[in-house]
């Protein structure tokens, strides 16, 4: 059986939730609410798996305007013990990654604008932030982008670089990363400049290392980059709609991952409530659509993709719905299940292997 983990947004009482999933079938079991806490709306694990780590998507905290992000031991049983919260130093935190070490939380302050670096315990206990940065910019979309909004930042498998997308400010941040000290500085590669209007929100690496794609909020596009490990430089390959031709309702993106094999990119559209599907050109990095899946509900927000390849896992928010997804092992495409369990305001899934 695999263990994820829920985070939710609250209205209340609620916070992070377990489910087991069947890793032959991909049949979920709803083991319930295992920690109480304010707007659990993004979720990490450390790479050996003893801790886990929330932001709490707030703009309160400790009698300050900003938001905080809380750690937790995981016990046997898949159970969470609380073990301290801080400062997100930002509003609304919405993204959380964590270093390679484990030593290091990253954190993106969505309302503010701000990145953040929190260390890490060998407890698993967090420290107040070594690192804050203020994004600066703005863009075209006057209601959206009036200032910087800081949506995720996730660092490169060798752990050199962290890449902050802004979808305020329109671009994809390159930082140099300390391992050692936590520090994030300004790389030598500038920032990847998306169209304007686009909304750069979360990104994800190909397993090889050399690809990036970026899902961009307001425009409904993944755009796919080179990566140069060397220098953290981005170099735009081309863009693909998440949408069909001719969709003309309302609709933005969430969320996007790589399949393990690196064969196949997925995207959710919150609005046509669907998972567009994408085949990869393993030569150039670009993107041939395959298809939509409706997510057989409202407002998908974060999946995940279950480590083997076999099953994706969607949470839609609006329909309080966690639903598993086949994944053809030939084509990438995605098919449904019998496999579905309730969460109230479901906004991240989270394999703990």
């Amino acid at each position: 059986m695999a263990t994820l983990y829920i985070g939710t947004y609250t209205r209340g009482a609620g916070g992070i939730h377990r489910l087991e999933m069947d890793e032959n079938t991909g049949a979920l079991t709803n083991r319930g609410l295992v920690a109480e806490c304010p707007s659990p709306s993004f979720l990490a694990l450390t790479p050996d798996g003893k801790f886990l780590f929330a932001v709490n998507e707030t703009g309160d905290f400790a009698g300050a305007k900003t938001g905080s992000v809380s750690a937790y031991a995981r016990a046997a049983d898949g159970g969470l013990r609380h073990l301290n919260t801080v400062s997100s130093h930002g509003s609304y935190p919405c993204h959380i990654t964590l270093a390679k070490s484990g030593r290091h939380a990253l954190l993106a302050n969505y309302g503010s604008g701000t990145v953040a670096v929190v260390p890490v315990g060998r407890d698993g206990a967090l420290s107040d932030a070594c690192c804050v940065i203020q994004h600066e910019g703005s863009s075209v979309n006057k209601q959206r982008q009036e200032g910087p909004h800081a949506h995720s930042i996730n660092l490169d498998r060798n752990n050199r670089f962290a890449l902050a997308c802004d979808l305020g400010a329109d671009e994809v941040i390159v930082y140099r990363f300390d391992s050692r000290t936590g520090m994030l500085s300004p790389a030598t590669a500038p920032a990847a400049r998306a169209t304007p209007g686009a909304g750069p929100r979360h990104l994800a690496f190909h397993p090889n290392g050399k690809f990036v794609y970026v899902i961009n909020e307001l425009d409904s596009t993944i755009a796919a980059y080179g990566y140069d490990a060397a220098t953290g430089a981005l170099t735009p390959i081309a863009s693909a709609s998440t949408l069909p031709s001719g969709y003309a309702g309302q609709t933005t993106t969430a969320e996007v991952a790589v399949h393990p094999s690196g064969k196949w990119v997925y995207g959710s559209n919150r609005g046509h409530d669907s998972l567009a599907m994408f085949a990869v050109n393993p030569a150039t990095g670009a993107l041939r659509h395959i298809g939509h899946q409706p997510t057989l509900g409202k407002t998908p927000r974060n999946f995940a993709i279950h480590p083997a390849g076999k099953f994706l896992v969607v949470a839609n928010q609006d329909s309080n719905s966690i639903i598993t997804f086949a994944v053809n092992p030939r084509t990438g495409v995605l098919s449904e299940t019998d496999h579905r369990t309730e969460v109230p305001l479901p906004v991240c899934v989270r394999f703990a292997m």
